[in-house]
C-alpha cells in the first residue's frame, strides 16, 4: 500500500516498519488462519494427572529449590473494569423507577443479574464505600423508595462524578471484604505471592498496566506496602510496564481501506494480550508465574489453592532437570543409539513432542541437530481444569502448516466451527485453560531465550469492532498463551476447579471463593 509522508512519519514514530504495517493489512484482507485440531488433549494423552503423594513430592521439590531461584509473578492487569458492569450500564440507561419496578424491569429485560445484584447488595465488598458516597451526595437519600435507592446506588458506583468504578482497572476495585478492611485484587496478588512466588523473603511481581492507571497503582502500593511487608515478613519488589506502542496494529473498514481518525491519521489499536509477549520477554528470571489479575481468592482459601502453583513449579523443575541433562549430553562428541532413543522417548512421552517418523534413519549428526532443536526451547507447565460448564479455551493437539502436530492451548475464536469435524473435537474436550502457567525462559546454559523467536504469526486473531459508529476489522496478535507460545515445549497438568475463580461480572464477587465465611 502507498503511504503518504505523514503516514510514514506516524508509523516510524511508533517504532513500526512499513513492511509490518503492510503485513498487518494483508492479514486482515486475507482473513485469519484457523487452528487445525487433530484431537482434544485428555488425561494421559497430553494432560498429566498426579495422585496426592506425587503432588506432595513435586511441591517438596519446588520448596527445596525455591531460595536458590530468581522468581517473579507476571500479572496482566491493564484491563478496565467496564465489562464487569455491562448489565448495570444497561440498567442505568433503560430503568425508570417512576414507570416500573425493578422486578418488572428484570422480567422485561430477562435480566436475572440485576435481581441477584440488588438482593445481595450488602454482601459486595464496596457496599459501605458506595453508601457513604451516596449519602454525602444525596441528603434526601433515606426518603427515597427502595427502587430509587438502588438506582442511585448504581449511579454512585459508575458515574464519572461518583466513584467511577468503570474507569478503574479490575485490579484496583474492592474485591474482598475482611473484618476490618476492604481489599483490592492488586493487594491480594501481593499477599498471594508470599505463598508460592517468593524467595529468601523477597517477592518480585510485575504488573502490566495501562499508562493512565499507573499512578493509581503506585498510590495504592504506597498505602499498603509497609504494613503488608511487616505482616508477611516479606519485601515486595514491584515493577510495571505498559503495552508497547510498536505492538499496536492497524484496522480496516468493511471495504478494506485503512481506518483513519477524523484528522486523517491512521488508527492504531492495542493488539490484545498477545502484545504482552514483549513485556514478558523483558523479564530475566529463572521461573515466571503467570496469572490474570481477576483470578484471585480470599486469603483463607488461597493457602490451599497456592499449593497447586507449587505443584506446577515442581513439575517444571523436574522437566527442566532432564531437558538440561540431555542438552549437555548432546554437546558431548559421541552418543550411542541408546542415548538418541532415550531422548526421543523423553520428547514424545514427557514433552508431548511427536518425533519424525524417519528419525531412526537419520545420521548421528542429524539426530543431534534435530534433538537439540526440539529440546532447547522455553518450557511452560500449564494447569488444566475439568470442563464443568465454565467457558474458556482448551488444550488440543494441533497440526501446523508443515504437518507437524503439537500440544497447544486453543481459544474458541481460533476454531472453525463451520466444519463439523472440528466442532465435534471441541465437544470431546474434557478440560479447559484457566490461564495458570509457570514458565522457564532460560536455556541449559543459563541464557534467556528470545521469546519472539517461538511465536506462530499465523495464530493472529481478526475481530469485528466498532469505531465511532463504523464497523472495522481489527487485528490482535497471537494470544500470549496461544500462538505467542506455539513453539514452546508444553506440559499440561490437571488442577482442581477451585484454582479458577475469575471475576467477569461484578456478581462473580458473590461466589464463595470471594467471600470470608
Amino acid at each position: 500500500m502507498n503511504f503518504s509522508d505523514q503516514d510514514i512519519t506516524q508509523i516510524q514514530a511508533k517504532g513500526i516498519s512499513i513492511d509490518q504495517v503492510n503485513s498487518q493489512i494483508n492479514r486482515l484482507k486475507n482473513g485469519m488462519t484457523f487452528s487445525r485440531l487433530v484431537a482434544a488433549a485428555t488425561i494421559n494423552k497430553g494432560i498429566e494427572q498426579f495422585d496426592e503423594a506425587e503432588i506432595q513430592d513435586f511441591i517438596k521439590l519446588y520448596e527445596s529449590k525455591q531460595d536458590e531461584l530468581s522468581i517473579i509473578k507476571f500479572v496482566p492487569a491493564s484491563g478496565a473494569a467496564t465489562r464487569m458492569f455491562k448489565f448495570l450500564f444497561l440498567f442505568l440507561k433503560t430503568f425508570n423507577p417512576s414507570k416500573q419496578s425493578i422486578k418488572a424491569y428484570a422480567e422485561r429485560q430477562n435480566d436475572n443479574l440485576i435481581i441477584s445484584f440488588i438482593k445481595n447488595l450488602k454482601t459486595f465488598p464496596f457496599y459501605n464505600e458506595v453508601i457513604t458516597e451516596l449519602k454525602a451526595a444525596n441528603s434526601d437519600f433515606d426518603s427515597l423508595s427502595d427502587d430509587e435507592k438502588h438506582l442511585k446506588f448504581v449511579e454512585a458506583m459508575l458515574d464519572v462524578n461518583g466513584l467511577n468504578y468503570s474507569f478503574l482497572p479490575k485490579g484496583l476495585l474492592p474485591f474482598h471484604k475482611y473484618k476490618d478492611e476492604t481489599i483490592t485484587a492488586f493487594q491480594e496478588h501481593l499477599f498471594e505471592s508470599t505463598l508460592y512466588a517468593s524467595s529468601n523473603g523477597n517477592a518480585n511481581l510485575h504488573f502490566t498496566v495501562s499508562e493512565k492507571h499507573h499512578n493509581y497503582f503506585l498510590k495504592v502500593l504506597s498505602e499498603i506496602k509497609e504494613g503488608l511487608e511487616q505482616k508477611t515478613k516479606t519485601r515486595f519488589n514491584l515493577s510495571f510496564s505498559y503495552q508497547k506502542e510498536e505492538t499496536e496494529t492497524v484496522a480496516l473498514t468493511s471495504d478494506d481501506n485503512v481506518y483513519r481518525k477524523e484528522d486523517g491519521t491512521i488508527l492504531f489499536r492495542p493488539a490484545g494480550h498477545g502484545a504482552l509477549l514483549e513485556n514478558l520477554n523483558d523479564l530475566n528470571n529463572d521461573i515466571i508465574f503467570i496469572k490474570n489479575i481477576d483470578n484471585i481468592v480470599v486469603s483463607d482459601k488461597n493457602i490451599k489453592v497456592s499449593n497447586y502453583k507449587k505443584l506446577l513449579a515442581g513439575v517444571l523443575l523436574d522437566v527442566q532437570k532432564e531437558v538440561f541433562a540431555y542438552l549437555n549430553k548432546l554437546d558431548e562428541s559421541t552418543l550411542s543409539e541408546a542415548d538418541y532413543k532415550l531422548m526421543a522417548l523423553f520428547l514424545r512421552y514427557r514433552l508431548n513432542v511427536p518425533i519424525a517418523l524417519d528419525f531412526d534413519s537419520f545420521t548421528a549428526e542429524k539426530k543431534t541437530t534435530y534433538l537439540r532443536d526440539k529440546l532447547n526451547r522455553p518450557i511452560r507447565v500449564c494447569g488444566m481444569v475439568k470442563n464443568e460448564g465454565e467457558p474458556g479455551g482448551g488444550p488440543f493437539w494441533v497440526k501446523d502448516e508443515n504437518g507437524e502436530v503439537s500440544l497447544q492451548i486453543v481459544e474458541f475464536a481460533q476454531i472453525d466451527f463451520s466444519k463439523k469435524g472440528q466442532q465435534s473435537l471441541v465437544y470431546k474436550a474434557t478440560h479447559f485453560n484457566p490461564t495458570d502457567l509457570v514458565c522457564g525462559v532460560k536455556d541449559y546454559k543459563g541464557n534467556k531465550f528470545n521469546l519472539l523467536d517461538f511465536v506462530d504469526p499465523e495464530a493472529a486473531f481478526i475481530t469485528m469492532k466498532t469505531q465511532n459508529g463504523t464497523a472495522i476489522k481489527a487485528l490482535e496478535l497471537p494470544g500470549l498463551w496461544n500462538g505467542s507460545m506455539a513453539y514452546w515445549n508444553s506440559v499440561f497438568v490437571e488442577v482442581p476447579l477451585e484454582t479458577f475463580n475469575p471475576v467477569k461480572t461484578v456478581n462473580d464477587l458473590l461466589k464463595p471463593a470471594h467471600q470470608i465465611l
